[in-house]
């Protein structure tokens, strides 16, 4: 082999694979045209994909929003037997005053209690009405002025207090059938020329009802029985609204979550201390659940 031929073989060896101007020109165009397509075909899949819009929900939670519960309407006997302070604290109190959990006075301490009592009941009944701190109006519940009274005056007396039990009001126990005087016979005269008396209105049956309307089932529900705890996430609660704490809940499935609920878990009472219905609790937790997604 001459000089020569090891020299062209050697540059050979060291030649890209373009040699021409022609094919220099056509990788010049590939290297330029093929990144555009591919852009062009990014933006396509892109924009033609199927999307939400800003602050839009999908379908399937559009059509349950829609279509779920705006009210409730529910008749109860105005002439009912009213409960017993001590019913209404293990229904609706039990839950923050037993374990004395965000800041609510423990049931049967005299400490915590003293203060308060010295308040005098007025103090204490507006305070359970009205709400305070944590607790919602009412304790959250679903009981009249009376029977909050009985479970205020319960709970203070357990503590040392000495008020007297709240009564029924007096129209509750008089009913419609108090005693009358007899009429006066009125002279023969004065009847004849009395005008036709107008017809009394029919009397106001003894099993008189009050409707109550919710505007929200879910979130009234939730006002009255769960934002003591979970507004804060008292004792381990699920915060409201707080999605990596409801995340591992949420995959339970709501039937786990609502039977939860109703049998009671860790540090909150069965139906976590209120009165509602198995239904109401299942709304209930819907709404929070949701809250959280």
């Amino acid at each position: 082999m001459s000089a020569n031929d090891h020299t062209t073989s050697h540059a050979e060896d060291h030649s890209g694979p373009i040699k021409t101007p022609k094919q220099f020109l056509m990788a010049s165009a590939l290297f330029f045209v093929l990144p555009v397509f591919i852009i062009i075909g990014l933006v396509y899949y892109v924009t033609s994909a199927p999307k939400t819009a800003p602050g839009a929900v999908d379908t399937e939670k559009a059509i349950a929003m829609r279509i779920q519960k705006i009210g409730s309407v529910e008749i109860r006997d105005a002439n009912r037997e009213l409960k017993s302070g001590e019913d209404v604290y293990k229904a609706q109190c039990t839950a923050c005053h037993a374990a004395g959990l965000a800041g609510a006075p423990k049931s049967g301490d005299l400490a915590a209690w003293a203060p308060r009592i010295k308040t005098g009941y007025d103090a204490l009944l507006t305070s359970a009405l009205k709400g305070k701190g944590a607790m919602g109006a009412q304790g959250g519940g679903d009981y009249n002025d009376t029977e909050i009274g009985r479970a205020v005056v319960y709970m203070a007396n357990a503590a040392g207090g000495k008020f007297a039990m709240p009564a029924a009001p007096a129209a509750a126990i008089a009913g419609a059938s108090a005693p009358t005087s007899a009429p006066v016979a009125a002279p023969a005269a004065v009847v004849a020329a009395a005008p036709k008396a107008v017809a009394a209105p029919a009397p106001v049956p003894a099993a008189a009802t009050k409707v109550v309307a919710a505007a929200n089932n879910g979130e009234a529900l939730y006002k009255q029985a769960c934002v003591a705890c979970h507004a804060q996430s008292v004792a381990g609660s699920p915060k409201f609204g707080d999605k990596a704490a409801w995340a591992p809940r949420i995959k339970t499935g709501i039937d786990a979550m609502t039977a939860s609920v109703i049998k009671g878990k860790g540090a909150m009472p069965p139906k976590g201390g209120s009165a509602l219905s198995d239904a109401d609790i299942r709304v209930t937790v819907e709404y929070m659940a949701n809250a959280a997604k």
